[in-house]
C-alpha cells in the first residue's frame, strides 16, 4: 500500500491554539485579511445579506470583516475563534461596538442551539483543515471527517432558508465534493472572483442555501468523496525482446 507524503512540518503550526495565540499576542487586533477585505468580495455578498440577518463569522481571527459588516448596516454579528488571545484583542478593540459579540470556540463544537443563525460565514477557516495534506486529489479521512464535522455544525445552527458562505482559494473540484453533501441539507452554488489582472490568484465564493436541493451533478459529486479510491493501474507488460541487432554494433568503422 502506498504511504502518503507528510506535508511540511511547518505546516501543522496552523492548527495548533498556542501558534495563534502566539501571533494575536504579538499583533493584537491590528486587522489582518487573508484573501482580502469585505471590499473584495462584497459584490458577491450583498445579494446573500439581508438588514436584521444574525450573523455568524467562523475563525474571526483579526480580521476587520466582523466590523466591517456592522459599519455597513448589519449589526447582529458573532464571531468566534479558538484563541483565547485573539478574541480578547478584538473585543477591546470593538468594544464601542455593542452588536459585535466575540466568543473563544471551536468551530467542530459550536456551543449554540439548533437553527441560531441567518447565515454563517467563512473567510479562509476551513482551508486549516487541510493543511496537512498533500494531494487534494486524494484527502485523508482524519482532514474529511474534521470538514465534515464543521460542516455538520454550520448546518445545524442555520435556520431553514439561512445560508452558508464560504470564502477560499480552493477550487471547485476540491472543495465542492465536501460542500455537497445530501445530508447538510442544503444547496450549492459558486462564483470565481479575481482582481481582473491575469495572474492574480483567483479565489471562489461558495453560497449553501438551507432547506433547497443539491443538483444531481453536486449529488454526485459528494457521493463520489466517500467512496474508496481506485486501485492502482497494474504496471505495463516488459517490452518484446527486441530481435535486431543493435545498430551502433552493425556499423563498420
Amino acid at each position: 500500500m502506498e504511504r502518503r507524503q507528510r506535508a511540511p512540518a511547518a505546516n501543522r503550526r496552523y492548527r495548533q491554539r498556542r501558534f495563534w495565540d502566539a501571533l494575536y499576542r504579538r499583533e493584537g487586533a491590528e486587522p489582518r485579511e487573508w484573501l482580502g477585505g469585505l471590499s473584495r468580495f462584497l459584490p458577491q455578498l450583498e445579494g446573500e445579506l439581508r438588514p436584521g440577518d444574525r450573523i455568524l463569522v467562523l475563525g474571526c481571527g483579526n480580521s476587520a470583516l466582523s466590523h466591517d459588516l456592522h459599519e455597513l448596516g448589519y449589526t447582529d454579528v458573532t464571531s468566534i475563534d479558538f484563541s483565547p488571545a485573539c478574541i480578547e484583542a478584538m473585543r477591546a478593540r470593538y468594544a464601542h461596538c455593542p452588536g459585535l459579540r466575540w466568543a473563544v470556540m471551536d468551530i467542530r463544537a459550536l456551543a449554540f442551539p439548533d437553527a441560531a443563525f441567518d447565515v454563517v460565514l467563512e473567510k479562509g477557516t476551513l482551508d486549516v483543515l487541510m493543511v496537512e495534506e498533500t494531494d487534494p486529489w486524494d484527502v485523508s479521512p482524519q482532514a474529511a471527517a474534521a470538514m465534515h464535522r464543521v460542516l455538520a455544525e454550520v448546518s445545524r445552527v442555520l435556520r431553514p432558508g439561512g445560508c452558508f458562505i464560504s470564502i477560499t482559494f480552493a477550487q471547485p473540484h476540491f472543495r465542492k465534493p465536501h460542500y455537497a453533501q445530501e445530508a447538510f441539507g442544503w444547496s450549492l452554488r459558486h462564483v470565481a472572483c479575481g482582481d481582473g489582472d491575469a495572474g492574480a490568484f483567483h479565489y471562489f465564493v461558495y453560497v449553501m442555501r438551507k432547506g433547497q436541493p443539491l443538483d444531481a451533478p453536486d449529488l454526485a459529486l459528494g457521493r463520489r468523496l466517500h467512496q474508496p479510491p481506485p486501485p492502482p493501474a497494474p504496471p505495463p507488460p516488459p517490452a518484446p525482446p527486441d530481435n535486431d541487432e543493435d545498430y551502433l554494433l552493425a556499423i563498420q568503422l
